[in-house]
């Protein structure tokens, strides 16, 4: 499979190209989970790939509980739609909490069983009624019940109750993240059967997501490597297998087509899917620039995608009131037009005024 062909389905797949959604909801259900370290930055990440989005359209769809932010696949935060919640976490539920565990004694805090549910008993209780509170806040009430001594320990706590559906995001209050009750924030959500919910994710990454390999949807998806390989083979009628470099590429049935990009370039933020989520990411960019999009702590920065390839950097600046995008180049591009950078920055700063 040629680069050009891997970067054009990708930035159909990922709608980078031509948009499909308005409603941040169904673009979320449609990319699976959309990675969310950085709260700010993944309103943009949504912002980004909707036909005409704005920030308010973002917020009140976080507001309303139609997305949810929570630890999921891997042990960091995703944005996942209220749908599709319990299912993902009954994936991954078991493999967080044993990474959480693991990070928790290596810097010396033993948290019992015991105390993980007087802990769960404790957040349904003040929780109940739709009472969002912050992390402080939910602290505050942990040290006053009794439970902890201190705060130190509430994340791990919170942590372990996002992985046992007892609670997820909550409405912003005051500029601040809350938590609510799983139960009243995603009343519709169901559990699925394991293998549907294996191969639901897989159709989600590969039609969201490709071309992909293997070991990108391992890498994304936090599934087992034999796990995965029974997802991709339970969709495998709907996947084109091709090959770059020494690498099997598989391709969903959507973009069996002659896809051809326009001119293309997007400010994308930091921790973006575009790069995420591939576990090889030499199709997006030569490995000599991967440390100035991303340092080998797990910190994504923000970059400039240019028809497919990431070729700088870029960072919000704020003059005389007004938003401005300040760029850098690490990648020579004699066929950048001005007026594409202009755009991407107007773009950019409509999603904030709209």
């Amino acid at each position: 499979m040629p680069l050009n062909r891997i970067t054009n389905i990708r930035l159909w797949s990922q709608q980078l190209v031509k948009p499909e959604f308005k409603d941040p909801k169904e673009l979320v259900a449609w990319m699976g989970a959309v990675q969310a370290q950085d709260y700010r930055m993944v309103r943009w990440a949504l912002g980004v790939r909707l036909k005409s989005g704005s920030l308010k359209t973002v917020e009140d769809a976080f507001q309303k509980g139609e997305i949810l932010r929570t630890h999921v696949m891997r042990p960091t935060w995703h944005m996942v739609t209220s749908d599709d919640i319990r299912w993902m976490l009954k994936l991954s539920s078991q493999r967080i909490i044993t990474a959480c565990n693991t990070f928790a004694k290596g810097n010396g805090i033993n948290i019992s069983e015991e105390l993980y549910s007087k802990a769960n008993d404790h957040f349904i209780k003040v929780l109940a009624g739709n009472n969002h509170l912050t992390k402080q806040e939910l602290g505050e009430e942990m040290v006053n019940s009794g439970i902890i001594s201190d705060a130190e320990g509430i994340g791990y706590l919170l942590t372990r109750a996002e992985q046992e559906a007892i609670v997820c995001s909550g409405a912003d209050k005051g500029g601040k993240a809350t938590y609510a009750l799983l139960a009243e924030r995603a009343p519709m959500a169901k559990e699925l059967p394991r293998e549907e919910s294996i191969a639901l994710l897989a159709r989600r990454y590969f039609c969201s997501h490709s071309p992909a390999s293997l070991n990108d949807f391992i890498w994304w998806s936090g599934l087992s490597a034999t796990e995965a390989r029974q997802a991709i083979g339970l969709i495998d009628s709907e996947l084109i297998k091709d090959k770059f470099a020494s690498q099997e590429l598989f391709v969903h049935q959507l973009w069996d087509k002659r896809i051809k990009s326009n001119e293309v370039l997007h400010f994308l933020p930091s921790f973006d899917e575009y790069l995420i989520s591939y576990k090889d990411r030499t199709a997006a960019m030569d490995k000599e620039h991967h440390p100035k999009a991303f340092n080998n702590y797990g910190t994504f920065y923000p970059v400039i995608l240019h028809n497919g390839k990431i070729v700088g950097n870029w960072k919000k600046m704020i003059k005389k009131g007004d938003i401005k995008c300040e760029t850098s180049f690490f990648v020579d591009c004699p066929d950048l037009d001005k007026e594409l950078l202009e755009k991407a920055e107007c773009r950019y700063r409509d999603f904030y005024k709209r």
